[in-house]
């Protein structure tokens, strides 16, 4: 059976998400790169994150059920500023607890220290916390 390359991910969760997501659909599926990308995540970059691969029958089945996850996704957070949900859970490069942990893990190895992370919305340019965001959905 040959399998074809449909997404890629940062993270070990969303693709695991995303794998069940496509398994419950009967859709033939497995991750490639993600013990490499899970167990050491520096080589992230170098091997191209972790790989969704698809049986080539079902590419395209797969590909409108990821289109509709990632839409309802987007359905799912919005903007507490602008409404667009085109935002995502990262590592700011605004706090300065988050450059001290890089620094850090540079000079220290294998020191990580906890990091802040934030909603960037890449519409309107704004950040914002959790706390935020769950008191302006609060009634």
């Amino acid at each position: 059976m040959d399998f074809v390359h449909l997404d890629t991910y940062l993270n070990y969760i969303d693709a695991n998400i995303i794998l069940g997501r496509l398994e419950n659909e009967g859709i033939n599926c497995w991750l490639m790169d993600e013990n490499t990308v899970t167990v050491n995540p520096i080589w992230n970059q170098a091997v191209g994150g972790i790989k969704l691969m698809v049986a080539s029958q079902q590419a395209e089945w797969a590909l409108e059920l990821l289109s509709a996850f990632k839409e309802e996704k987007k359905q799912a957070i919005k903007c507490i500023h602008c409404g667009s949900g085109n935002i995502e859970f990262v590592t700011t490069p605004r706090k300065a607890s988050n450059w001290l942990g890089a620094f850090a893990g540079f000079f220290l190895g294998d020191l990580a220290l906890p990091v802040d992370k934030v909603y960037h919305c890449f519409d309107c340019k704004a950040e914002f916390s959790q706390e935020k965001m769950d008191k302006k959905n609060e009634f």
